[in-house]
């Protein structure tokens, strides 16, 4: 081949090797139109996306779109449910709840319905922030997942979201826990008696319910109500004795010359008369 024919091949080469690289980079609105595919093809597209390439925003276009193209078919419910978990997965939170619920709205009775009930709560749970912050979500939070729980008991679901729901109910505790400290600090001592009884009370079973009652033994005790005081240990003792919450109460008692007993007709002494009894509050 002459160095004429051969420079001209090269161009040629070159020349191809331009056009695939600006194919690759072609973007998306200059592909054929997704109406002119099948939907398990559209559909199967957005998966390859998502789990080949990772790309959950990518993806969703697809899962998007296979349901608007092809309305009350079995892939547009596919394409339903995963818009929810792409969507999760992306962390846009409201907008994965938005389609979860229009997936229990068109498909109550499908077997994915619990797994949309799981995502609609999990939307919740996900954005459950720093004990500081508004709790509004966790009480949204605790709603779904209660859901999951009691609708679908026998699902895949169920179990984890039992475990979750102890986890919010703890996180509320500990957002009573913080405040009533807080007021504990400030020697506002009224504002933090209600705040640690509402732990004893409504959190019973989370983490945070020995504390809570150390915690009203040195409120009440600053309050001089010392039957109060006493009974709170009382309690702590009963329910709590290895806490060592509840050695700090009874050295503070000690101290003053008193022992844990329930004493006096407050809500504490009552209470403890209820779990001789075999009963809570």
């Amino acid at each position: 081949m002459s160095n004429k024919q051969t420079g001209k091949a090269w161009l040629m080469l070159s020349g191809a090797l331009v056009a695939v690289s600006l194919a690759a980079c072609t973007p998306k609105a200059t592909e054929p139109a997704l109406d002119t595919f099948p939907p398990d093809q559209i559909y199967k597209r957005g998966e390859l996306i998502l789990e080949g390439e990772g790309k959950p925003k990518d993806a969703l276009i697809y899962f998007q779109e296979v349901e608007r193209l092809y309305p009350y078919s079995e892939w547009a419910k596919r394409g339903l449910i995963m818009q929810a978990y792409t969507l999760h997965k992306s962390k846009n939170y409201e907008e994965a709840r938005a389609a979860a619920q229009r997936y229990l709205d068109f498909y109550p009775g499908d077997e994915d319905a619990a797994y949309a009930s799981y995502l609609l709560a999990l939307s919740y749970y996900d954005q459950i922030d720093e004990v500081g912050r508004d709790q509004g979500l966790t009480f949204q939070a605790l709603q779904a997942l209660r859901v999951v729980i009691e609708q679908y008991p026998d699902s895949e679901y169920a179990k984890s979201s039992i475990l979750k729901f102890d986890l919010a109910f703890d996180h509320l505790a500990a957002k009573e826990m913080e405040i009533g400290r807080y007021y504990l600090k400030k020697k506002n001592y009224t504002a933090a008696i209600n705040r640690f009884r509402v732990v004893v009370q409504d959190f019973q079973t989370t983490t945070h319910t020995a504390e809570a009652l150390h915690r009203l033994v040195e409120a009440y005790l600053a309050l001089g109500l010392t039957d109060e005081a006493q009974s709170a240990a009382a309690i702590l003792g009963h329910n709590y004795q290895s806490s060592p919450f509840y050695d700090d109460s009874y050295k503070l008692l000690k101290g003053k010359g008193m022992l844990p007993e329930a004493k006096g007709d407050n809500w504490l002494a009552s209470a403890y008369r209820q779990m001789i009894k075999g009963e809570w509050l």
